[in-house]
């Protein structure tokens, strides 16, 4: 256990996570709990094959209000806003003007709002964003006083079905306002299917005074463990999913980072409402002439139990440099390194296509990759 820097903030799980024995480390502004005394391998472990709890409430979270919301949020992003359901979520990227990635997010339309959930590093960017470009046309509330909790695995919804039944009807990318049973008072939750591990699961928001509550009576059902950050980001690298700062940012595009599947069609040339969002024209046209991008993210294993770390340089077998490692460590469901990295797919018609071999250079040494297709993991949502 350590002490947070006292310029750090803290969640509303802050003493729970001490009393729990997390090793606390700065992150996003926060003092968060990268371990258990369990360890790192063993929460990765548990979250495959049970259920793990993670403190996510260093996220943004903020209400999008008004009849014109969800036209207005659709002119920040590449993705159909206006067409998303009631109690259906979806992921988004904002946008700027040439087409890099200001961040990732997560939106859920409740009929009377959208809640976006946004990355903690972004969060008061986003929301001054947001705010300067669609806060004429729609309201846009803050919510620093929420919660959110993830809880991660093949045994969430069992788990959590004792505490809130009805949970089990969602399904991946939905939610539903539910109230979690307890002996004093009934905790009003916010709860969508989904998360960032490539398990099943749901993400909770909950009001900061109840979140300790709700985390201790999930951590009382018998298949629920805490896990840190330490755990979330190799379960997430082994679903391929991309973290904001590491294999996104403000230099890539969608299309760089293999992340069109987020562009609905309605949204591309040709659809109902094509374009009118920040760098249309250079996403739109890569997204017509994708032979003409210059990199490409890719996933990687290596041939050698060596791990290969994010900042590692990429060569070719001749020893051409052509790209660089943005994340990657030791899969602990493999027990393989695995890595995802941006490769300059002008090096050879070969450079970024599956089975391809590279070297990536650990402390000078070549370490023989092959570029492989992801998830690292096969993922198990819940789709009914």
């Amino acid at each position: 256990m350590s002490l947070p820097d006292a310029n750090l903030r803290t969640t509303p799980l802050h003493a729970l996570h001490l009393s729990l024995g997390a090793r606390m480390v700065p992150f996003a502004g926060y003092a968060m709990p990268v371990q258990y005394p369990g360890g790192l391998i063993a929460e990765h472990h548990h979250t495959r094959r049970a259920a793990s709890l993670f403190d996510v409430s260093h996220m943004g979270q903020l209400r999008l209000v008004g009849a014109d919301a969800a036209a207005a949020f659709e002119t920040l992003m590449p993705v159909d806003v206006q067409g998303l359901a009631v109690g259906k979520q979806r992921y988004g990227l904002l946008l700027h003007e040439t087409g890099g990635i200001l961040d990732d997010l997560m939106f859920v339309q409740r009929g009377d709002d959208l809640l976006v959930i946004v990355n903690g590093a972004c969060k008061a960017a986003d929301m001054a964003h947001i705010q300067a470009r669609i806060g004429l046309r729609c309201q846009v509330l803050p919510l620093p006083e929420r919660a959110l909790l993830a809880l991660q695995g093949p045994l969430a919804a069992t788990a959590l079905q004792r505490l809130c039944p009805g949970i089990e009807h969602l399904v991946f990318m939905s939610g539903d306002h539910f109230h979690v049973r307890h002996s004093a008072q009934d905790i009003d939750c916010y709860i969508t299917r989904s998360g960032y591990t490539g398990e099943d699961g749901f993400e909770i928001s909950v009001h900061e005074m109840q979140a300790e509550a709700l985390a201790r009576l999930l951590l009382a059902q018998p298949e629920i463990r805490p896990a840190g950050l330490g755990a979330r980001n190799s379960l997430r690298l082994e679903a391929g999913l991309c973290l904001y700062g590491n294999d996104i940012d403000t230099t890539t595009t969608p299309v760089e980072a293999g992340l069109q599947w987020a562009i609905q069609k309605v949204r591309r040339s040709g659809g109902a409402r094509a374009g009118g969002f920040p760098g249309a024209d250079t996403v739109l046209a890569q997204l017509e002439a994708p032979h003409r991008l210059t990199r490409q993210r890719v996933g990687l294993v290596a041939l050698e139990r060596v791990p290969v770390r994010e900042g590692s340089e990429l060569h070719t077998l001749d020893g051409q440099r052509v790209g660089t490692v943005c994340s990657g460590l030791l899969s602990p469901t493999l027990d393989r390194p695995v890595a995802m990295a941006y490769v300059d797919t002008r090096a050879g018609a070969q450079s970024t296509l599956v089975g391809s071999r590279l070297n990536a250079l650990v402390r000078g040494k070549p370490v023989p990759m092959e570029i492989t297709a992801m998830p690292f993991v096969p993922t198990r949502y819940y789709r009914g």
